[in-house]
């Protein structure tokens, strides 16, 4: 493959902005600064932007632990993204599978891969995704049940699909849902006459939140995990 086409598909621009880049001398074959379009890259080649390895590669797959307050567009007026996180080529490239609030915190996953993400957000897929909840007011064990049994939400037909809620504190829960309506957990909270104070999700499918992670750091998926929605 020719270098500027190397640097188009690895970066995600232009032939001549592939230009532009070798002519200021911000590419490195194999620790030679390169200025030649057309060069060509073998697999034996190491290619460097601003002492950044390239390489071309297939899907790309992370779990990010969200922290407050970042939002999970690309492009927002008011609020940073969680893409701003990410210290990888073309982070533009990827989106998000299962969206959070800007408040709520805890695992997100992200992906270039349109296929797999739908695996895990299509409403006909019976996807789990557990959130740890804080509330306003004390759980009343009457919850559990209700939330068994599906809920109505302001402005909907129907009712929620069921979900487990497993109190463990007077204000703490985990609740586990298969649905992602519109700020649904807040929803269903406010439902039953309780407000969430606190929101962060812990899990998607059998993907768990690495507990490695600090909140603003990212990890890729292993195989299995990966491979787990895929079922």
């Amino acid at each position: 493959m020719r270098l500027d086409k190397f640097l188009c598909t690895t970066l995600g621009i232009t032939r001549r902005e592939a230009g532009k880049l070798l002519n200021n001398k911000m590419i490195e074959v194999n620790g030679v600064v390169v200025k030649s379009t057309s060069m060509k890259i073998t697999d034996d080649c190491d290619v460097e932007f601003n002492g950044r390895s390239l390489a071309l590669t297939g899907p790309q797959y992370y779990m990010l632990n969200k922290p407050e307050g970042f939002v999970c567009s690309h492009v927002d007026d008011h609020n940073p993204t969680v893409f701003v996180l990410l210290d990888i080529v073309s982070p533009e490239k990827l989106h998000v599978a299962g969206r959070l609030d800007g408040d709520t915190t805890g695992l997100v996953l992200l992906t270039d891969d349109g296929q797999w993400s739908h695996r895990i957000t299509s409403p006909r897929r019976v996807c789990e995704k557990t959130y740890y909840v804080e509330v306003a007011d004390p759980l009343e064990e009457s919850a559990i049940e209700l939330f068994a049994n599906g809920v109505e939400l302001r402005g909907e037909d129907s009712l929620t699909r069921p979900a487990k809620l497993e109190i463990v504190g007077e204000r703490e829960a985990f609740i586990t849902i298969t649905e992602g309506k519109y700020h649904q957990v807040k929803r269903m909270f406010a439902a039953i006459g309780n407000k969430v104070e606190a929101l962060h999700r812990d899990r998607i499918g059998a993907v768990t939140l690495d507990d490695d992670l600090e909140p603003g750091e990212y990890r890729k998926l292993t195989p299995e995990e990966v491979a787990s929605f895929n079922k």
